[in-house]
């Protein structure tokens, strides 16, 4: 039998962002508006769906605070905070989700990629930092793909890499939901509790077809391998096997 694959967006996800890209956002829109927006408001677009892309969030939050930014010029600010010099900008203040040996426990089970809307270079500044010695074969960016999630070219392309793998993704927005829908994926949501929307976010990716919502990926691995031994029981056995 293949084993199941298990794809895994980034933000929220695999690392920490609150300092780092939602933190970009604040002071982007700082920097062009002179207002400082609550990361409750970058929550509640989020939420919303179709807001996967942060240039592009922060330019809207921009106009909605009267404030029209050429969009060019915007991500031109939005890298000079995130990356600064060769990563010691925001990126830098990043945290690791997954406890040691998580992902390795995983990957025994489970073959690990990756569709994230970051850059390619964007995410391997952290997975060079993070998850050097972790196999996430294929990993999907933005560079990737004509469409941004809930597009779900990325995992599309996922899926004719590992043809016939049952595919799970795991992410933390109503994009990555409506994305792992559209491609026939098995999805798994994450609604951190330190989120003030929690509660909200937690419905919103049920009412989405999450299969479970999680605090954080290091439950993961009760959930998924449970499913799974669960699954096989109850799997109906082909007609004269004589099992």
């Amino acid at each position: 039998m293949a084993r199941d694959a298990l794809v895994f967006d980034m933000d929220g996800v695999l690392v920490d962002v609150t300092e780092s890209y939602r933190e970009t956002i604040v002071q982007t829109v700082l920097h062009f508006t002179g207002r400082k927006i609550t990361r409750d408001l970058i929550q509640f677009y989020k939420n919303r769906g179709g807001w996967n892309d942060d240039w592009l969030l922060s330019q809207r939050l921009c106009a909605d605070l009267g404030t029209y930014v050429d969009y060019q010029r915007l991500v031109e600010k939005f890298v000079e905070l995130f990356k600064g010099n060769d990563g010691d900008g925001l990126i830098s203040r990043e945290r690791w989700i997954a406890q040691p040996g998580t992902l390795e426990r995983l990957a025994e089970r489970f073959d690990l990629g990756i569709f994230s809307g970051r850059r390619k270079w964007e995410a391997d500044l952290t997975l060079n930092r993070f998850a050097r010695d972790i196999r996430f074969d294929p990993a999907i960016y933005a560079d990737d793909v004509k469409k941004l999630k809930p597009a779900p070219e990325g995992l599309l392309l996922i899926k004719e890499l590992k043809p016939g793998q049952t595919l799970w993704y795991v992410g933390d927005v109503a994009d990555d939901a409506r994305c792992a829908r559209a491609a026939g994926a098995r999805f798994v949501g994450v609604a951190s509790p330190a989120c003030s929307w929690h509660k909200d976010l937690k419905q919103a990716l049920l009412d989405e077809g999450a299969e479970a919502v999680i605090d954080d990926i290091n439950q993961l691995e009760g959930r998924l391998l449970t499913r799974a031994a669960r699954n096989a029981e109850t799997e109906p056995r082909p007609s004269g096997s004589g099992a």
